[in-house]
């Protein structure tokens, strides 16, 4: 009995990290978090990456605990949420991929007050540019309340929190050692992968949106799913 449930939590813990680890992305977001901390010294920019993991920690818990209850609470849906966090998504990556301000070179002195830093450790260097509404949405997809026995609802708590702890370590190593990155790439690639790291944001910000519209428009009976097998017209 012990050896299957234990079967049942790595099977669950693994499937959360398969599908919520994939979409948070934390190397991928680690060039943006070097650039969105520009001028901090290394010990402050490590107390922020401390920082937005735990926060990220606790907001993907929550999302897979109680995100089913807080969208019946407030009345909402899945695909409105996709719509409205995908449009700051947008913003972001927008916003990113118009920054005009160069890297500058790790050794430099700080420029930018650490507290400022801090304040933006939940918004934006959390959400959504951690932890977007993809990520969010998905989290409560395979959250807890989608249980249907006390065995398995306690399998799915304990895989959520081991899941979070564990995305929350790897999102804190990247954005901690980011700089190392930019050491091995150097200054001229950095830059360029910063911008095309921006531009992934912005398209995954396009992304759900167009995702929450779909479904929202095939909810409504505006749009027709696509029938599988039937190709795509030329």
């Amino acid at each position: 009995m012990l050896w299957s449930d234990l079967n049942q939590l790595v099977g669950a813990t693994l499937l959360i990290l398969g599908a919520v680890l994939p979409v948070v992305n934390p190397l991928g977001d680690a060039p943006l978090f070097l650039q969105m901390t520009e001028g901090m010294d290394p010990v402050s920019r490590a107390s922020l990456a401390t920082r937005v993991a735990v926060y990220s920690f606790g907001l993907l818990l929550g999302s897979m605990l109680v995100g089913s209850f807080v969208l019946r609470l407030f009345d909402l849906s899945l695909p409105v949420v996709q719509v409205a966090g995908g449009a700051v998504v947008c913003a972001l990556g927008w916003k990113l991929l118009n920054q005009d301000e160069a890297p500058k070179p790790a050794d430099m002195p700080t420029s930018r007050p650490p507290g400022d830093m801090m304040a933006k450790a939940l918004y934006p260097l959390t959400l959504p540019l951690t932890v977007d509404p993809g990520s969010i949405s998905v989290a409560i997809t395979v959250g807890v309340s989608h249980a249907h026995s006390i065995e398995s609802t306690v399998v799915r708590l304990v895989a959520a929190l081991l899941s979070s702890a564990l995305i929350a370590v790897t999102i804190l190593l990247s954005y901690r050692y980011a700089w190392r990155l930019r050491q091995a790439v150097g200054q001229t690639r950095m830059s360029v992968v910063i911008r095309l790291s921006a531009f992934i944001v912005l398209c995954i910000g396009v992304q759900i949106v167009w995702t929450g519209l779909r479904t929202l428009g095939a909810e409504s009976g505006l749009l027709r799913p696509i029938p599988e097998g039937i190709p795509f017209p030329p």
